[in-house]
């Protein structure tokens, strides 16, 4: 296998240094395909233990590694925008600095995207401070006219474990600013322009976990994102008046939710997929 492709990988001041190397370790050295370019975004200043980090990866050896600066914090959306504009290849895979690629990854997703895919995802699974001891399994649809119904109400990849083509990333628009949900908006768009999608039923990547994982998928601030998200959704036609008014009702009620009550609708949701796949259901 002799495709070239970019890792982009986003860092801000929150991130972790040991998080972010283990994170660039599990993208470059453990994989079975190396990439050949790691781009790196610092969005805005960091600690001096993370800038110290970014100076050790940018003098790796493993391939080409370049840190492109942002000078003031302008968000996600904004750094994958500058990062994917300097990614030299074609195929583009999507790291975090606190998650971990397991050495399959890219072996299994850079061939589906070489072969003609323009977006293929993977399923993930969730752990906290210890990453030998895992947790819950996010497992998505995983064929185009699934992952295509199955976005008209949820977010059909885990962006942490998406590869694409960059050219279909630009046709659709590229990312957005939308708290937390740039990659949905993305990934919606790609979808109604006619992108080829898959996701793969293995998990490839380990999600890490924080205390306020579940806080930040509720309060006033996500609700006002959701809320732009769906009229964004329903403007561009992607959903009918039904959808909009379900996904407002059904999503919008579980950001107000309390935190407990959140968490627990997440997993009672997880485990209903499972059984589904178990029996062959519709994700």
């Amino acid at each position: 296998m002799t495709t070239g492709f970019s890792v982009l990988l986003p860092v801000y001041a929150g991130d972790s240094a040991p998080f972010l190397r283990r994170a660039f370790a599990s993208a470059t050295v453990e994989q079975e395909l190396r990439p050949s370019e790691v781009v790196i975004v610092q969005d805005g200043p960091v600690p001096a233990a993370l800038s110290r980090a970014l100076e050790e990866l940018a003098a790796s050896d493993v391939c080409d590694v370049r840190v492109v600066r942002i000078e003031h914090n302008g968000g996600l959306a904004r750094a994958l925008d500058v990062g994917l504009g300097q990614c030299r290849h074609e195929i583009v895979a999507r790291a975090d600095a606190d998650d971990i690629s397991l050495p399959r990854r890219f072996a299994v997703q850079v061939p589906l995207v070489a072969g003609g895919l323009d977006l293929v995802g993977s399923a993930l699974v969730e752990f906290g401070d210890d990453e030998d001891v895992t947790g819950e399994t996010r497992v998505l649809p995983t064929t185009s006219d699934a992952i295509a119904r199955y976005a008209r109400f949820a977010d059909p990849f885990n962006h942490p474990t998406v590869v694409y083509r960059r050219s279909a990333v630009e046709r659709a628009g590229g990312y957005e600013p939308l708290h937390l949900m740039e990659d949905y908006l993305l990934f919606a768009r790609m979808i109604a322009s006619g992108a080829a999608v898959a996701n793969v039923a293995e998990p490839l990547v380990k999600y890490r976990t924080g205390a306020g994982s579940y806080s930040r998928r509720g309060g006033l601030t996500l609700l006002r994102s959701e809320v732009a998200l769906q009229r964004r959704l329903r403007a561009d036609g992607f959903t009918t008046r039904t959808q909009l008014a379900r996904n407002l009702v059904v999503r919008g009620g579980y950001r107000l939710l309390p935190v407990a009550v959140r968490r627990w609708g997440y997993r009672a949701l997880l485990l209903a997929r499972l059984r589904r796949r178990a029996v062959g259901s519709p994700a």
